[in-house]
């Protein structure tokens, strides 16, 4: 193989030299006259000449050779000059003195060996087995002796020894040798076991039991413990395999330790004693035991048919083991409680682990409040009152870190859930008025407020008919709040108790902390009309409008106009209309004006003169697009209320849209730039539009004139 291997190289190296590459042959020629006086300009056009041969050089020729080698071809061959391995002949001893010369001449070969090489393991045990091969057992011990001499701890030279002394039957030398390595490698279980088998082989159970009980005063792996076992399983001696699992328990106090001692004992129906070794295993090992060995016990209280001792060790172990570590547990017990529980055992299970899912979102982030929520919902349903307590008051002891009111809008509900809880459930009413004073002293209202938890402290205080408090509680948010939403709430419960003139004074304080809000003067108004004071509402909306910053002064008009139509005061309501268009002249106005005087008013004559009076007023200020806006809803009027000659003035009136370019300014040197635009054209306008557009053309042809007469004079 080695032969062909190197064969098939050089091969494969000589089909890539000969068909990829003709032998390159070079003309020789005479150095030109610019090499000799080593000139190394190159002329132009050509490339430099980096063989020294300048135009003589040739190029390689880089054709495919046409006489091709295979891979095939190569491993033919090959196979074909392989020469034949050489073998020995084989050697016959015809006598005795012959064989005495061959056994000379090999020992002295092996003593060679051996000398040369006296670490070497393998020379030993070759020369010793060739011996014992010889029927030559004494010189087969002393060499094995030599070689432990020279390396006592190698376990080869001790099993190849035992070895040859078994196999031919010599007992007692062999036990010789096991009771010398087993004092020299103690630790070694492969000793023991070879010594303990072979007494057992040999039906001395009495020795090697005493060979095991040697073993174990080194306290030895698990396995070799069990083996203990089952040798006095095997010899039927139970009571003895039962002192050996307790000694080996003794031992090692492990929990694989328990649970082979417990199986053990389940397996020759000492149930007590098994039950014992469980027990025993939570007392000792409380903290390291697993999840697997507490399904193991209640495993077995399941085959003893004790439920109530399986259910007991369940709750136990979910107490004791981390929620983290126990998933395979949790779900043993589902299972078995949905075959031999109630309903109100599985929902335990189930409030257990969803409060561990719970407590591990709160360790991570004590402030994510919707995990907060979740879990006191669950104890809500739960219905322990002193754990739904417990949870909301951990909840609410987790405050924002910063006195910005989006990182508080979720906490504050917190306290709300808990106020209403303790109204609404415990019925605990000075517990549900502590929290909410708790809340109101919690929240930074210098910075910022909340309406909404005035609001309900003040109507938890109605529900439970104190009036005074209510009233003061909303007096406080008036004065640390001074929110809008304090002072309707705050009206409206008046107003549901009737008290207007509290009203009165509730709306007086909201104008004034908040005069430039539209809704103030208009929530004052509807006050004033539903209990039928027309005259105040109008001097309300009097005062409104005449104020020189208002936020919305559109609102206030509109109130103001409604106010007068829902009274039938048309001519007044047209007045106001009319003060309106004279403070603003916004094409929304117009467009409301003429629906008020064609609908509300039914006057389409009206309607068609304020629409006029609009289009002209966008038409002199040059505003197109709300000029076309209104002739727009004035068609759409005309076809609702008017008539078809009416439609047709109108239609003729709507303008048309046109593109147009326009020269944008550029600086100096630069091209003219130019943009499209949309423009409207209406009917109205054309006559000015041609007179414009036939002076433009006057105006151009001027230009051309005066340019055309100053190139003749030149």
């Amino acid at each position: 193989q080695a032969q062909i291997l190197s064969v098939l190289t050089f091969g494969l190296g000589l089909v890539g030299c000969f068909s990829n590459y003709n032998t390159t042959t070079y003309r020789e020629a005479r150095p030109t006259k610019t090499a000799k006086m080593g000139d190394v300009t190159r002329r132009k056009g050509r490339p430099e000449d980096t063989t020294g041969m300048g135009k003589a050089a040739m190029v390689r020729n880089k054709t495919v050779n046409p006489n091709q080698i295979t891979a095939e071809q190569l491993l033919r061959e090959a196979v074909d000059r392989q020469e034949e391995e050489a073998k020995p002949p084989k050697q016959y001893i015809a006598d005795e003195d012959e064989l005495q010369m061959y056994k000379v001449r090999k020992r002295k070969e092996y003593e060679d060996t051996i000398r040369m090489q006296r670490q070497n393991v393998g020379c030993w045990v070759k020369y010793a087995q060739w011996e014992a091969a010889q029927q030559e057992f004494r010189r087969a011990r002393s060499i094995f002796e030599r070689a432990l001499q020279v390396e006592y701890q190698n376990i080869s030279i001790w099993l190849k020894y035992l070895e040859m002394e078994m196999k031919n039957k010599f007992v007692n030398h062999a036990r010789n040798l096991f009771d010398r390595v087993t004092q020299l490698l103690p630790r070694v279980d492969q000793f023991w076991y070879k010594y303990s088998y072979m007494e057992e082989l040999l039906g001395n159970y009495a020795g090697a039991r005493s060979i095991f009980q040697r073993w174990m005063e080194w306290e030895p792996e698990d396995n070799a413990w069990l083996q203990y076992v089952k040798f006095e399983e095997r010899c039927r001696e139970i009571d003895k395999a039962r002192n050996v699992m307790e000694q080996y328990v003794n031992a090692r106090p492990t929990q694989q330790a328990f649970v082979r001692l417990t199986r053990f004992e389940e397996k020759h129906n000492n149930t007590l004693r098994a039950r014992s070794g469980y027990e025993k295993a939570v007392e000792l090992l409380g903290n390291e035991l697993d999840e697997q060995f507490y399904m193991k016990f209640a495993a077995f209280e399941h085959r003893q048919k004790e439920m109530e001792r399986a259910q007991a060790i369940y709750k136990l172990a979910l107490d004791v083991l981390p929620k983290g570590g126990s998933d395979e547990l949790y779900r043993a017990y589902v299972n078995f409680e949905k075959q031999h529980g109630d309903r109100d055992a599985i929902e335990e299970v189930v409030l257990n682990k969803r409060r561990f899912i719970y407590e591990e979102g709160i360790k991570q982030n004590p402030r994510n409040y919707d995990v907060w929520f979740d879990f006191c919902r669950l104890e809500e349903s739960a219905g322990d009152v002193g754990r739904i307590r417990e949870v909301y008051e951990r909840a609410i002891a987790n405050k924002p870190p910063v006195d910005q009111k989006r990182y508080w809008r979720r906490y504050i509900y917190l306290w709300i859930y808990y106020a209403l809880f303790e109204e609404l459930q415990t019925g605990d009413i000075e517990k549900a008025r502590m929290v909410y004073d708790k809340a109101l002293k919690v929240v930074p209202h210098k910075t910022f407020s909340f309406a909404k938890l005035w609001k309900l402290y003040a109507e938890f205080e109605v529900r439970q008919l104190s009036l005074d408090r209510a009233r003061r509680i909303f007096g406080r948010a008036i004065a640390e709040c001074s929110k809008e939403r304090i002072f309707m709430d705050y009206a409206d419960l008046e107003m549901r108790l009737g008290n207007i003139d509290r009203c009165r004074k509730i709306y007086e304080k909201f104008l004034e902390a908040h005069p430039h809000n539209p809704k103030a003067w208009n929530v004052f108004v509807d006050l004033e009309d539903s209990v039928g004071e027309l005259e105040r509402a109008r001097q309300l909306c009097e005062l409104a409008i005449s104020q020189e910053r208002l936020d919305m002064p559109e609102l206030v008009w509109k109130r103001y106009i409604d106010l007068e139509v829902s009274n039938d005061e048309l001519e007044s309501a047209r007045q106001v209309w009319l003060r309106l268009l004279e403070k603003s002249s916004h094409v929304r106005v117009y467009i409301a004006f003429s629906e008020f005087e064609a609908g509300t008013a039914a006057s389409m004559e009206r309607a068609r003169e304020s629409l006029e009076k609009g289009v002209k007023h966008f038409k002199s200020e040059q505003r197109s697009d709300e000029r076309a806006m209104l002739l727009e809803h004035w068609l759409k009027l005309e076809r609702e209320h008017g008539d078809d000659d009416s439609v047709q003035a109108i239609v003729k009136r709507q303008p048309k849209r046109v593109k147009k370019r326009r020269k944008l300014p550029t600086e100096e040197g630069q091209q003219e730039q130019y943009e499209e635009y949309m423009e409207y054209v209406f009917p109205d306008d054309k006559p000015e539009q041609q007179n414009l557009k036939i002076l433009e053309m006057a105006h151009m042809w001027k230009k051309r004139k005066m340019g055309g007469g100053g190139a003749a004079a030149a």
